[in-house]
């Protein structure tokens, strides 16, 4: 059986683009958006960013995407069952003169 991975996203919402919202065939509105996830938490817990997609023409031309908001993983499930990420290994450096 796979596992998923759980992610928490937290967005802010007046970065949006407005005019990069579109109405999907049921009426609603929509926002494409791009999640880099790292294996690692960064300096403040995030696993990652959330960033408003853009089109493959754009990204060739060196446009980014607006960042929305962070990424946290908050862990796996797989075969029903619900595991929080392993902590960070940091391995001691040998050299350090203290």
């Amino acid at each position: 059986m796979s596992k998923s991975i759980l992610v928490a996203l937290k967005i802010d919402i007046t970065k949006i683009d407005e005019a990069r919202l579109f109405q999907g065939k049921n009426g609603a509105k929509y926002l494409d958006a791009t999640v880099f996830l790292n294996e690692v938490a960064g300096q403040f817990g995030d696993h990652g960013m959330i960033t408003q997609s853009v089109s493959q023409e754009e990204r060739e031309s060196g446009v980014k995407g607006s960042i929305l908001g962070n990424a946290k993983r908050l862990g796996e499930f797989g075969n029903n069952k619900y595991s929080a990420p392993a902590p960070a290994v940091v391995e001691a450096a040998d050299d350090i003169p203290f």
